[in-house]
């Protein structure tokens, strides 16, 4: 199959199905309404609501990310555990072809363009330097090697190329657009997997020089964890910018065994919320009709 050609619901994902997805992320901020102000005109995110700390922002009426504004913050320190990056997907290619010449006539700097072959992605950041991926996937038919192994690369992208597959104007983040997958800085990569694949469940995707990626159900990665930037780093400071929370909605199956083998968690208003080794807060909450 060629990889311009539309994918038909056979060989998407299925999200439907999945025993984990990326709920919402939780963002601490210093300039709130400065970078409220960057996700809903450049990734075209809608305001469902804001208040004087606190401004969501969503897909249609979902909420997809949450910022928390304190202006008495220090500044992100992308050498420390956290967000690498928070990455949207689209629906498809044409969409992320219409967000690209969106980007374009609005002055959007892009930091990366990359084919991975499971995925076509474009990278920016906030205005606080919080990474941002907007992808969109491939055929899921696409994404094996012939061992039957998740394959991923970082290639070049041709822009225009992808550009020429803008039908119509970006109109907005679609509503049918969620976060696919949250990447996280850490102190060490392998070190993580005790964490995200012994204790959350996930199963260890791939594995790259610095980094691991995880996944459930057979997609390619819900999350990953690198040490490009952050080897060595410690437990999180507090008083920092940067992320505070990444929630999963998962399946009750996941829910219990994260139970059986969390060492520490707090429970709260049906949320189950544990830190991983650098401190980064992962919460679980349960999946609407499971």
């Amino acid at each position: 199959m060629s990889r311009t050609a539309t994918i038909t619901d056979e060989e998407a994902f299925d999200w439907s199905r999945a025993s984990v997805r990326i709920g919402d992320v939780t963002l601490m901020v210093r300039d709130m309404g400065r970078v409220a102000e960057f996700y809903a005109s450049a990734l075209g995110l809608n305001v469902l609501s804001s208040t004087t700390g606190q401004t969501v922002l969503g897909a249609g009426n979902t909420p997809l990310l949450t910022l928390v504004g304190d202006g008495a913050l220090k500044p992100r320190d992308p050498s420390a555990a956290g967000l690498f990056h928070t990455a949207f997907l689209l629906p498809s290619r044409a969409h992320l072809a219409r967000w690209l010449v969106h980007a374009a006539e609005s002055g959007v700097r892009l930091e990366g363009a990359s084919d991975h072959k499971v995925s076509e992605a474009l990278y920016l950041s906030d205005p606080e330097g919080n990474g941002i991926e907007i992808y969109a996937d491939r055929p899921t038919n696409a994404w094996h090697d012939d061992d039957g192994a998740i394959a991923m690369a970082t290639d070049p992208l041709d822009l225009q190329a992808l550009a020429a597959h803008a039908d119509r104007p970006w109109a907005g983040f679609p509503e049918d657009g969620f976060i696919g997958h949250v990447h996280l800085q850490v102190g060490d990569a392998r070190a993580a997997e005790s964490f995200y694949a012994g204790t959350l469940g996930l199963e260890v995707m791939a594995r790259y020089p610095g980094a691991s990626f995880f996944g459930a159900d057979g997609y390619h990665h819900q999350l990953a964890a690198n040490h490009w930037r952050s080897g060595s780093a410690g437990h999180r400071l507090l008083g920092h910018a940067g992320l505070a929370e990444v929630t999963l909605v998962v399946a009750p199956h996941v829910r219990d065994r994260v139970v059986g083998t969390a060492a520490d968690y707090e429970t709260a208003e049906g949320r189950m919320v544990l830190e991983d080794p650098w401190g980064t807060r992962i919460a679980l909450v349960d999946k609407a009709g499971d």
